[in-house]
């Protein structure tokens, strides 16, 4: 069963973070994200384009979601599992595990986009405030929520000035506290 769930806006450090876990503790993960990507590019869409699609055709995100839901309450899934609503679900559900939001500014976010992947901070910025206001529509029509609301998390590191390193530190901290792996 799950141990923890990493949550947080597009470009905090979820994905990096759920790699150093995975090979500290050799476990297994479900990224959402991924999830996401996987089936925008199988439809040939653009995450912004696919962003589009979820809030136009509520479905999209509903099936998703559902298999999310189904990947965290399974007894044999991944130890690890990556998405916005990842904590959320597994509050809903009841799962006992640690539930990590990562808080990140956009100028944080938009800085690291740009160091991994290019352009400028002032598009990056532009892009992101694009894609967080469709996923807000999209998520406050689907359940009436934001993924940032805190009351899921069991616990949130605020990242702003912490390299991947320190975050990863500080996480692994919380999962001792909780009692989940051998750090």
């Amino acid at each position: 069963m799950v141990n923890i769930t990493i949550s947080g806006p597009p470009g905090s450090g979820t994905s990096t973070l759920v790699g150093k876990l995975e090979r500290h503790f050799a476990w297994s993960s479900l990224n959402g994200g991924q999830v996401f990507r996987d089936e925008a590019s199988r439809r040939g869409l653009d995450l912004l384009a696919f962003g589009r699609l979820c809030r136009d055709d509520l479905s999209v995100d509903r099936a998703l979601d559902e298999e999310l839901q189904r990947r965290i309450s399974e007894n044999d899934g991944p130890d690890i599992i990556e998405s916005r609503l990842a904590g959320r679900w597994a509050y809903q559900i009841g799962v006992d595990c640690v539930r990590l939001w990562l808080e990140v500014s956009e100028r944080e976010r938009a800085l690291r986009v740009v160091a991994r992947e290019g352009g400028t901070i002032e598009q990056r910025l532009s892009d992101s405030a694009m894609r967080m206001a469709i996923d807000h529509t999209r998520f406050a029509e689907l359940y009436g929520l934001q993924p940032s609301d805190p009351e899921p998390y069991s616990d949130t590191i605020s990242a702003d000035d912490m390299s991947a390193d320190e975050v990863f530190i500080e996480t692994l901290t919380i999962l001792q506290k909780r009692g989940f792996g051998d750090v």
